[in-house]
């Protein structure tokens, strides 16, 4: 009897020790609890600290509290001038609401999953009001709020809140790209065409105007030489003449050699006698 006595004493003593162990537990400041009673949630969320709970009857159930990054995957988007986009997105977000959380989504995975829907729902409707060139530009920033409010609001039931969502890239499909690519070749091209026309019919209009002034100026210039020889051979002769005034047998002599040089070329044949005045200074 005494030994069995000490055996019924030792069962309890460790049935003790474990319900003690089972009773409390320690959430981390970086978690939040739930109370799962039989498999179903019971009380309020758990915060950080050392807790008490019923052993073999409840146990504990630990979400991170952090924030955490979900990176979608990439997904094609029609936007407001049908224009086909791959959007490649991701989402920083939170389980705010333990409690709730667990009676909507269970698991994190469901709750990435709602998280990956809405997110994607909500950006297929922001990006549809806006053209190709707005997505890329002008009011990405405006469409990345306005699905990240609306996202939120839509995730608060499911104990989730959503701090950013944030759009990394934007392609076009690949099929598309290729004809995209040709058509924008194309249009470079015809640019580029119109501006070396555009180049050549100037370069005409510079190189008619050259011409002109070319020809004005030559013909200034020529008319400018003509009065300046006209005057020169005018100003020559005067002196000429003035020079040869003074001396008349002299006058006579150089007008006869220019009788000469112009009377007696080698193809020239003249019949005079020597008492020709024309040959008197040639005597």
């Amino acid at each position: 009897m005494p030994k069995r006595t000490g055996i019924a004493v030792a069962v309890v003593l460790v049935l003790l020790l474990v319900g003690i162990g089972q009773s409390f537990y320690t959430v981390d400041e970086t978690q939040r609890g739930v109370i799962l009673q039989l498999g179903k949630p019971v009380g309020e969320t758990v915060g950080p600290g050392l807790h008490f709970k019923l052993p073999f009857v409840q146990n504990v159930l630990l979400f991170d509290h952090r924030i955490q990054d979900y990176d979608a995957n990439p997904a094609e988007i029609l936007t407001e001038d049908k224009k086909n986009l791959v959007v490649d997105n991701y989402s920083r977000w939170r389980i705010e609401d333990p409690l709730k959380f667990y009676r909507t989504v269970r698991t994190v995975s469901q709750g990435v999953s709602r998280i990956d829907d809405i997110v994607y729902s909500e950006l297929r409707v922001e990006l549809g009001q806006y053209t190709l060139n707005e997505v890329v530009s002008s009011k990405r920033g405006d469409i990345m709020t306005a699905v990240r409010d609306k996202a939120d609001a839509l995730l608060d039931e499911y104990g989730i809140k959503i701090f950013d969502v944030r759009i990394k890239r934007t392609d076009l499909p690949e099929e598309n790209q290729m004809a995209i690519f040709g058509r924008m070749r194309s249009e470079r091209e015809r640019e580029a065409k119109r501006y070396r026309s555009e180049g050549h019919e100037e370069a005409s209009k510079i190189r008619a105007v050259a011409d002109k002034d070319r020809t004005i100026m030559l013909a200034e210039a020529e008319r400018k030489a003509q009065i300046l020889r006209g005057e020169g051979d005018a100003e020559a002769a005067r002196i000429f003449a003035e020079a040869l005034g003074q001396d008349k047998e002299f006058f006579s002599f150089v007008r006869s050699l220019e009788a000469y040089e112009k009377g007696l070329s080698n193809s020239t044949r003249l019949i005079m006698d020597n008492q020709n005045e024309f040959l008197r200074y040639l005597q």
